[in-house]
C-alpha cells in the first residue's frame, strides 16, 4: 500500500529539517521562504521491533521493513489558496497525501526569520487551516454551482445526496471550520472520496521546539497552546526537535540509542511520529515469515484475509482458498512452527476471516 504524508506549515519553521532527519536526506533547508518549491519525497521505515525479533527467529535472507513516505511541501503562506506565494501549485500537492504532518514553531531564535515577524504557534496554526479551509471552500462551490441545477431538474438521486452534502459542507466551511471530524452516510462517504477534500484529511501537529524545552516539555508554553489546539480537533500533538532529530538521523543505531538514553527517552520524536501517523490512518500490519524472507506488510484494519492475500500479489486474492495464521505473540513464546503446531496456535480460517494486527499468514490459492 502506497502510503503518503504531507509535511506543511509556514515558512522557516523546520518542516525541510524534520524531512531532513525522517529520510536522512539533504533537502535543501534553508532560511528563507520558498526554498522549497517542488516536493520532496521521502520513504521511511515503520519502526516495529516485532520485525527485528521475527528475523533473528527465522534468520532470513531478507528482512523489509513496511515503509511510509513524507512530502515535503513548501511553506503556505496568507492567501496561498487564492495563488499567493504559489499557493495553487502547494495545495495541489498536499491533495496527492493520505494524511497531514503540521510542523509549527515553538522555539524563539532572532536569527531564523518568521514570515509573520512573530513567535505564535496558535496564529501561525490558523493561517495554514484557514487557506485549506479557502481551498476546500471553492472546490465545494464550484461543483455546487455546475450540479444545482441538473439535481433540481433531474431528481436523481446521487445527485440530491451530493447536493445536500456539499450544501452541508460548504456552511462548515464558511464557518471557518475543516471538514474533519463530521460523520456521514455511507453513500455521503463514496462521493466524499472524489473531492479531495483537504480538511478532510487526517492531521498531526508537530511542535518544533528548542532542545532545552525538549527536556522540559511540560513547561513549554508554545507546546502546551499547540497540545490545547490540536485536543479541541481530537487530534495529536507531538513535541520535536527537529534540529536534533536531524543531527541523530546521522548516528548509528547503537549511538542514537545511547543518545536517547541520555536523554531518558526510549524513543526519538520521529519514531513517534512515524508511529503515530501509521496509526493516524487506522493501519496495521501482518507478517509473512520464512527462509528466504521476513516481511511486514501493511493493512486497513477490518480488511478481510484474501485483501491481504491481494496485497501480496493480485493473483492470490483472485484464487484464494484459505490462510494458515498464527499470532507473532505464539511464535515468540514457542519459537518455532512445529511447537506452535502442536500447541494448536496454528488455524486455518477461510474468506470471511478479518485480520488482526500482528498476524502472521500464510496463503493458500490456486489460480
Amino acid at each position: 500500500m502506497g502510503l503518503k504524508a504531507g509535511i506543511v506549515g509556514l515558512p522557516n519553521v523546520g518542516k525541510s529539517t524534520l524531512f531532513n532527519a525522517i529520510t536522512n536526506s539533504n533537502v535543501e533547508a534553508a532560511n528563507y521562504p520558498f526554498a522549497t518549491i517542488n516536493p520532496n519525497v521521502g520513504t521511511v521505515i515503520v519502526p516495529d521491533e516485532r520485525v527485528d525479533n521475527l528475523s533473528k527467529l527465522f534468520n532470513p535472507k531478507k528482512t523489509i521493513y513496511t515503509t511510509f513516505e513524507f512530502y515535503d511541501i513548501a511553506g503556505l503562506v496568507k492567501g496561498a489558496s487564492k495563488g499567493e506565494g504559489l499557493g495553487n501549485q502547494f495545495l495541489s500537492h498536499i491533495r496527492e497525501t493520505d494524511a497531514i504532518i503540521e510542523v509549527v514553531r515553538c522555539f524563539e531564535n532572532s536569527e531564523i526569520i518568521h514570515v509573520e515577524n512573530t513567535v505564535d504557534p496558535v496564529r501561525d496554526i490558523e493561517i495554514i487551516n484557514l487557506e485549506l479551509v479557502m481551498a476546500d471552500l471553492d472546490t465545494c462551490a464550484n461543483r455546487l454551482g455546475k450540479i444545482e441545477n441538473k439535481a433540481r431538474i433531474s431528481k436523481d438521486k446521487e445527485s440530491m445526496i451530493e447536493v445536500n452534502l456539499l450544501t452541508k459542507l460548504k456552511a462548515r466551511l464558511e464557518s471557518g471550520k475543516s471538514i474533519r471530524g463530521l460523520s456521514f452516510t455511507e453513500d455521503e462517504s463514496k462521493i466524499l472520496k472524489n473531492f479531495n477534500f483537504l480538511t478532510a484529511k487526517p492531521i498531526i501537529y508537530v511542535a518544533n521546539v528548542s532542545d532545552s524545552d525538549l527536556m522540559d516539555i511540560e513547561n513549554c508554553e508554545n507546546y502546551k497552546k499547540v497540545r490545547e489546539y490540536a485536543k479541541q480537533e481530537n487530534a495529536e500533538c507531538i513535541p520535536v526537535c527537529c534540529e536534533i532529530e536531524a543531527e541523530l538521523s546521522k548516528y548509528s543505531k547503537e549511538e542514537k540509542e545511547e543518545f536517547l538514553k541520555s536523554l531518558g527517552a526510549s524513543s526519538s520524536g520521529l519514531d513517534k511520529l512515524v508511529k503515530s501517523a501509521y496509526k493516524l490512518l487506522n493501519l496495521s500490519t501482518f507478517f509473512t515469515v520464512g527462509s528466504d524472507e521476513v516481511r511486514a506488510r501493511t493493512f486497513k484494519k477490518g480488511m478481510l484475509a484474501p485483501d491481504c492475500a491481494g496485497i501480496i500479489h493480485t493473483d492470490f486474492k483472485k484464487g484464494f482458498i484459505k490462510a494458515e495464521v498464527y499470532t507473532y505473540n505464539d511464535i515468540m513464546q514457542y519459537k518455532n512452527e512445529v511447537a506452535l503446531k502442536e500447541a494448536g496456535k496454528l488455524r486455518i480460517e477461510g474468506k470471511d476471516y478479518v485480520a488482526q494486527d500482528g498476524d502472521i499468514f500464510f496463503f493458500r490459492f490456486n489460480v
